[in-house]
């Protein structure tokens, strides 16, 4: 099967940065997109910034100019910066990758989650 393994989140005072990281393991036998989604206490899930095989990259509107998304294909790990964080920010976010496995289903995995919080 595929796991994400997370890194990064915690704690910042707005106007700081973060680094989130994910790396993809197991029997994959082509990674399709790889991408950061959040969720806020009473809010729906979201895209936050997506990656794809091509180099194309989606950002929600409210973190264009703040965030920043890289994929390292070397190592299946995917990157998000986040600079210049806002109160609003704060959510759980979570690693997704849209894969090829080896039982050749295309399907989505998610990870765990980390919690980032951004005070005033």
């Amino acid at each position: 099967q595929v796991q994400l393994v997370e890194s990064g989140g915690g704690l910042v005072q707005a106007g700081g940065s973060l680094r989130l990281s994910c790396a993809a393991s197991g029997r994959i036998v082509g990674i399709r997109s790889m991408g950061w989604y959040r969720q806020a206490p009473g809010s729906q899930r979201e895209l936050v910034a997506d990656t794809t095989r091509g180099g194309g990259t989606n950002y929600a509107d409210s973190v264009k100019g703040r965030f920043t998304i890289s994929r390292d294909y070397d190592k299946n790990t995917v990157s998000l910066q986040m600079d210049s964080l806002k109160p609003e920010d704060t959510a759980v976010y979570y690693c997704n990758t849209n894969v090829l496995n080896s039982a050749w289903k295309i399907q989505n995995y998610w990870g765990q989650g980390t919690q980032v919080t951004v005070s005033s």
